[in-house]
């Protein structure tokens, strides 16, 4: 499977925007997807993941609120949500796609990345 994702770019303090993370393939709903970020000269970090079904979500604790994950099957495509941000946002996000249904925050578990949307938050 191949991964897109888009909808990132510079946004004021407490704006928001919507990531969009676009699957090729079938059975995509076969298939668990994760949100990852990662800032400059820091690791990767977890922020969301959702089950193949979409009934299963994990969060990141802080994250959690503003932050919400979604996905449309018929659509090949997961969502991220992200309301009131801050410039501690600001990181290149990813999406990634394991060959299970079950999701998981463990970044090492998936098997599919797509390369990243630059979010910027300026304050």
């Amino acid at each position: 499977v191949q991964l897109q994702a888009s909808g990132g770019g510079l946004v004021l303090a407490g704006g928001s925007l919507r990531l969009s993370c676009a699957a090729s393939g079938r059975s995509f709903g076969g298939y668990a997807v994760g949100w990852f970020r990662q800032a400059p000269g820091k690791e990767r970090e977890f922020v969301a993941a959702i089950s193949g079904s979409g009934s299963s979500i994990y969060s990141s604790d802080s994250m959690k609120g503003p932050f919400t994950i979604s996905r449309d099957n018929d659509k090949n495509t997961v969502y991220l949500q992200m309301n009131s941000l801050k410039p501690e946002d600001t990181a290149v996000y990813y999406c990634a796609a394991r060959l299970f249904s079950s999701a998981t925050m463990r970044v090492n578990a998936y098997d599919y990345w797509g390369r990243g949307t630059q979010v910027t938050v300026s304050s």
